[in-house]
């Protein structure tokens, strides 16, 4: 028998999305790659530590590097970012086929358009894939909700240069914890990691079972 991926090398690993077992060489090489890997499979979450170890650095020709963030915004705006990374997670919860490259898109997306927004001039500019731009919408929604309850409410209604700054805060966070694969979900886990109660983001048991 040989890798049914290279059909050259002995199948030693035994891979949940193709079902069959594969090479150690095909598994690391197109995991998350063109197999779309289910987030429990041990030989994944084994690569992701590994990554854990290695952290990854942002080239310096990352879109909105040149942004100058606050020290402080993971501390004065606590209930925006949650807000935001809440909808992104439920957002992934509801469109399992979502990946870490479409949410960076989307979040990319809506921060240049509040860049806009923050120095007096609307221009939206909203993905041109599918479920980027779908998601984009879904943050658009919820922050446009979040603000009129705000004004509802007489809290304080958050300014659009806030909104930018933690879109920006959120866009660099997805850039670092993705691994860069085309089917990497490892920032969307991290989001919905954040938040273990709540039932909208609760997936069913998938037990692996390894030959």
């Amino acid at each position: 028998m040989t890798c049914p991926i290279c059909e050259k090398r002995k199948p030693v690993r035994f891979c949940p999305a193709k079902g069959e077992k594969i090479c150690a060489v095909c598994c690391g090489t197109e995991r998350e790659a063109s197999i779309d890997c289910p987030i429990d499979c041990p030989y994944l979450v084994a690569a992701h530590r590994y990554e854990d170890e290695h952290p990854r650095q942002l080239p310096p020709e990352t879109p909105l590097l040149d942004v100058a963030l606050p020290s402080d915004i993971a501390y004065m705006h606590p209930q925006l970012i949650a807000s935001i990374a809440f909808t992104i997670a439920k957002f992934c919860a509801s469109n399992p086929a979502a990946t870490d490259a479409e949410v960076s898109t989307a979040i990319q997306a809506f921060a240049e358009t509040y860049k806009t927004l923050a120095s007096g001039i609307y221009y939206e500019r909203q993905p041109a894939a599918q479920v980027a731009r779908d998601l984009y919408s879904a943050i658009t929604d919820s922050v446009t909700e979040m603000k009129q309850q705000a004004a509802r409410t007489r809290f304080s209604v958050p300014k659009d240069s806030d909104i930018f700054y933690v879109s920006v805060f959120l866009y660099r966070m997805g850039l670092l914890r993705t691994n860069g694969r085309p089917r990497s979900r490892r920032y969307i886990e991290f989001l919905r990691n954040q938040f273990p109660e709540a039932k909208e983001l609760k997936r069913e048991e998938n037990r692996i079972i390894v030959p």
